[in-house]
């Protein structure tokens, strides 16, 4: 009997090393078949590291200052200042929701963001559809290229254009004269805000934004539009039948990310322009958050406002995906 397990207890350990062993060189093929990769592919791994590095340090590692919405904090102390603080809990989001200038900035914010939506989430689509019905690739080329150099223009430049532009003196009011209009200082008037924000950013990034649907435009069968042909489908007709049905996978995608964005409006472009005569209907979140966290240093505040805008956007975000997800196929997840 101890013979047999004797016997037993050998035959168990070389196959523990055995399983040891293959684990190992399981191990190394693995190092090396990475090496290998990296080696082979450096090149495309260095562009990729600037965008990681970025996302690491702008995106994710700040995603520790969240606690300061819920602490009461000294921010020039330091880090470490964050975890001595005590608890406020729900202090500064109650503050925010109870301020009656709240549902100002929601109203400006989300009208700014809707409208966008309505006139701007169609326009690249709309010019995608148009170039790709151009047969003159020379003029298609052209009309590409001039549509797509604003985006490229530094937004300071484009805010500096349509300050020009827009004053008493500027190139609206003199061709405005022509006809025996008044001169108009638009950008003094809450009313004409809105109007001049969502304009010009549809002229900055129409181009630019129709190119993912000129990409989605070349994954279409060309056989569905001859078969359309075929049936006598009119250039109208395979456009509504054809076109558009191989493009609403990409615009549900993108229609979902856009109303994640609902709350959201770059204040960059709202500080460059608005002034104290627009305030009324200018005046959004994200400028609210800037003067209220970093020109009077209210971090904790600004922090909590800004973690409530993104939960809002969460929720439109997910909201969304579950409508596209039970009418259609495509979604996010």
């Amino acid at each position: 009997m101890q013979t047999i397990l004797s016997t037993k207890k050998e035959d168990a350990v070389p196959s523990a090393r055995a399983l040891q062993a293959q684990l190992l060189r399981r191990r190394h093929r693995r190092i090396g078949y990475i090496r290998k990769q990296l080696s082979a592919n450096r090149y495309l791994y260095a562009l990729f590291a600037l965008p990681l590095l970025y996302y690491i340090f702008f995106h994710y590692l700040p995603i520790y200052g969240v606690l300061i919405a819920f602490k009461r904090i000294v921010v020039f102390r330091g880090l470490g200042e964050i975890m001595k603080a005590p608890w406020v809990g729900l202090k500064y989001f109650r503050q925010y929701l109870s301020d009656p200038y709240f549902w100002t900035l929601a109203r400006n914010t989300v009208l700014i963001r809707l409208y966008g939506i309505i006139w701007g989430f169609p326009a690249p689509i709309v010019l995608a559809v148009l170039l790709n019905e151009l047969r003159n690739d020379k003029f298609k080329r052209i009309i590409q290229s001039i549509t797509y150099l604003p985006h490229f223009i530094s937004l300071v430049v484009i805010c500096g254009m349509l300050v020009n532009f827009l004053s008493t003196e500027g190139l609206i009011n003199r061709f405005l004269g022509a006809f025996g209009f008044e001169p108009t200082s638009f950008l003094a008037k809450p009313e004409w805000f809105r109007t001049i924000y969502i304009s010009s950013d549809i002229w900055q990034h129409v181009g630019f934004g129709s190119i993912i649907y000129l990409a989605a435009l070349t994954s279409i069968d060309p056989q569905l539009y001859e078969a359309a042909a075929i049936d006598g489908a009119n250039r109208w007709g395979r456009l509504i039948h054809v076109t558009l049905p191989g493009l609403a996978s990409t615009i549900t995608i993108l229609f979902i990310l856009r109303l994640g964005r609902i709350m959201e409006v770059g204040y960059q472009k709202i500080i460059l322009l608005y002034n104290g005569a627009t305030y009324e209907t200018a005046d959004v979140i994200s400028t609210y958050v800037y003067r209220r966290g970093l020109i009077q240093s209210d971090f904790a505040y600004a922090t909590a406002v800004g973690l409530f805008t993104s939960l809002i956007g969460l929720v439109f975000v997910y909201s969304a995906n579950r409508v596209a997800r039970s009418v259609g196929e495509t979604s996010l997840w």
